[in-house]
């Protein structure tokens, strides 16, 4: 993983909720929509109460929402601030969620037990730009999901994203104009990895206030993540995009099976 990510998440703890209209609004929409979209891939057993790990959970978005579902969530990230947040948020919400810091890429030793569903949403996974990464993140999931539970991740369309290679978001503008945020993109020449850098722009108090991060991902495309999935044994492997999951970004879900003795 590149160094940038912790430095990346770090330095956005404090503002993350500022990339959204409405962060409140986003922990409550995104609850409800996983929520449901997770109950329909969950065996009918294991609906009631279900154990979540959301191993990439930033400040809380996801698993916030989710907890106010009934959900039993564990979440982690790698980025200690972030959790720091994410704790106090949680209490504001007033949800048990117990947090840790922690890698996805060793989830089996850093974190006990095994959940019903492991999430890893808004395009964590793609941090991840050499297979050996990929290889041990996908593992280390496994590692975590009970026999017949299954892996939930989320992330962006890179099989649209290769071909089209944009260069910037589209400026999001906020608070009347007062608060804009986007991204600038530069790609490698094989467009396999690209650069963002992601500016915050605010007026406050008449003056104009800047915030310039940057890191890097992967554009990992369908067919290339099957085959980790598939690599570390998950099965049932299947994409949702967002016409069919009401989610902003294509979902990859994977079960896995109970093996035979």
């Amino acid at each position: 993983m590149d160094e940038s990510v912790l430095d990346f998440y770090d330095d956005l703890a404090e503002d993350y909720h500022l990339i959204f209209v409405d962060w409140y609004h986003a922990i409550s929409w995104q609850g409800e929509v996983l929520s449901k979209f997770i109950h329909s891939k969950l065996a009918s057993g294991s609906k009631e109460g279900a154990s979540l790990l959301d191993c990439s959970c930033g400040i809380g978005t996801q698993a916030i929402g989710l907890a106010n579902h009934g959900f039993l969530v564990t979440g982690t990230d790698i980025s200690p601030l972030s959790i720091e947040r994410a704790a106090k948020e949680a209490e504001s919400f007033g949800v048990e969620i117990n947090f840790g810091v922690a890698d996805f890429r060793s989830l089996e030793k850093d974190v006990s037990g095994v959940f019903d569903v492991v999430l890893s949403a808004d395009n964590a996974i793609p941090h991840l730009l050499t297979d050996e990464d990929l290889h041990l993140a996908v593992s280390s999931m496994y590692s975590k999901v009970k026999n017949e539970g299954i892996l939930i991740i989320t992330i962006r369309d890179y099989d649209a994203l290769v071909k089209e290679k944009p260069r910037a978001t589209e400026p999001r503008i906020f608070e009347n104009g007062k608060r804009i945020v986007f991204q600038v993109w530069d790609w490698s020449d094989d467009a396999k990895i690209y650069q963002i850098n992601h500016f915050l722009l605010q007026e406050i108090h008449g003056q104009w206030i800047t915030k310039h991060n940057r890191t890097r991902y992967r554009a990992i495309v369908r067919e290339e993540f099957d085959h980790f999935l598939s690599k570390a044994g998950f099965t049932d492997i299947e994409w949702s995009m967002p016409s069919e999951s009401g989610y902003y970004q294509p979902i990859v879900t994977a079960r896995k099976k109970c093996s035979l003795s």
